[in-house]
């Protein structure tokens, strides 16, 4: 076997054939008692490989590794293949395209420590989720997609949310729609937060429609904000998490972030701005529109929504939707489809939206949420308008 020189980052990479094996161990022991070293190779099946990896910095693969290398027990399992690790060398053996997948995700992790950014495995279920495409290299365009704040340094963890953060560089209105935990809120409100801490914008608006989750929660006492409070906690939780708890309370204090329901932004031009609408499946056509020509100079605006989650009085028809098909192909307006693929939140949450989305298209659920009502059908209130008009 031949080897190949160090790089600049230190690593060695050597790739060879290699008998089938089961798996194997990441002890020391377990490998002198009789396990393949990882200098050595065989042939059995055409399909399956050896790579071997070496770091410098011991530290680091101690991080990369995990507690009890359980990020490598997870590498394994999600790619059924075999991780062997003895002292800074990393022997991966298995499928072609698996051990390729793991090559490529242990030195994106290893380069994320490099740089002072930290792993968990949430990180190790992205560089699975992204696979070995040159998008997810680790190299100058991943740091150019990290989103830094006070408090996180947030970067994409799938290849939608690679698009997703790069047409929030580039255009001036962007929807983002999919299931629940891909996201979409998080993302944008990272983005914002990100330039308005840089001078890049004035204030940041976020916005979301008040309509309850299928509850009808009646009167709710307190003030105005008391009582529009629980329909934007949501974004509150992503602002605390992006920044110190003392600077939300003085930028929203100051003006700089402000938080709305949807109703307030009638007459408003929103300029110097980064406008996040959230939920925005709960909006009607007419609402949808009004938000959308609030756009002001300098300003870029997001807008969020799950179309599986209508909220709507039944048969009326989701602004959200309107627009997405209204606005294709407009230049200047990008439009992000996320799916179960790209869920970050716990991996149930995963199964979960794809079993609802497969009961969703047998029963065609929501359907009254996609077509406006037939004209040869009018409203009850037409109706009855039309009555009155005929009785003498």
């Amino acid at each position: 076997m031949r080897l190949r020189p160090e790089d600049s980052s230190g690593r060695i990479d050597t790739t060879a054939d290699t008998k089938t094996t089961t798996s194997l161990s990441r002890k020391e022991n377990k490998i002198a008692s009789g396990d393949k070293d990882h200098g050595s190779s065989g042939r059995d099946s055409e399909n399956n490989k050896a790579v071997h990896l070496k770091f410098d910095d011991n530290s680091l693969v101690s991080l990369l590794c995990g507690e009890h290398d359980r990020y490598l027990v997870h590498m394994e399992k999600a790619l059924d293949i075999s991780i062997v690790l003895r002292g800074n060398f990393l022997s991966i053996t298995g499928p072609t395209q698996a051990v390729s997948a793991a090559h490529s995700g242990l030195q994106i992790l290893y380069d994320r420590l490099s740089r002072g950014l930290p792993v968990d495995s949430q990180e190790v279920d992205a560089v699975l989720r992204l696979g070995p495409s040159e998008e997810a290299t680790g190299g100058a365009v991943d740091e150019d997609l990290v989103i830094r704040t006070r408090k996180r340094h947030i970067s994409p963890r799938s290849k939608n949310q690679v698009a997703y953060l790069r047409a929030m560089c580039g255009d001036g209105l962007v929807f983002a729609l999919g299931p629940a935990g891909t996201g979409k809120t998080y993302l944008a409100v990272a983005a914002a937060v990100s330039r308005l801490m840089k001078g890049e914008i004035d204030r940041v608006i976020l916005s979301r429609p008040a309509v309850e989750a299928g509850e009808q929660l009646g009167f709710l006492p307190g003030d105005l904000r008391e009582k529009v409070d629980p329909y934007l906690r949501p974004l509150y939780d992503a602002l605390h998490d992006m920044m110190p708890d003392n600077q939300v309370v003085k930028r929203m204090a100051d003006g700089d972030i402000e938080v709305a329901p949807l109703a307030f932004m009638r007459g408003r031009t929103l300029s110097n701005a980064f406008v996040i609408l959230d939920e925005a499946q709960n909006t009607t056509s007419v609402q949808m529109k009004m938000f959308l020509t609030r756009l002001g100079e300098n300003a870029n605006m997001v807008v969020t929504g799950d179309l599986s989650q209508v909220d709507l009085p039944h048969g009326t028809r989701s602004g959200l939707r309107d627009a997405t098909e209204i606005l294709d192909g407009v230049e200047g307006v990008s439009i992000i489809h996320f799916d179960d693929s790209d869920v970050v939140r716990h991996r149930l949450v995963t199964r979960i939206v794809r079993a609802y989305g497969d009961f969703e298209e047998k029963t065609e659920a929501g359907r009254q949420y996609m077509s406006s009502p037939s004209p040869d059908r009018p409203s009850t209130s037409r109706s009855k308008k039309r009555e009155r008009g005929k009785r003498p």
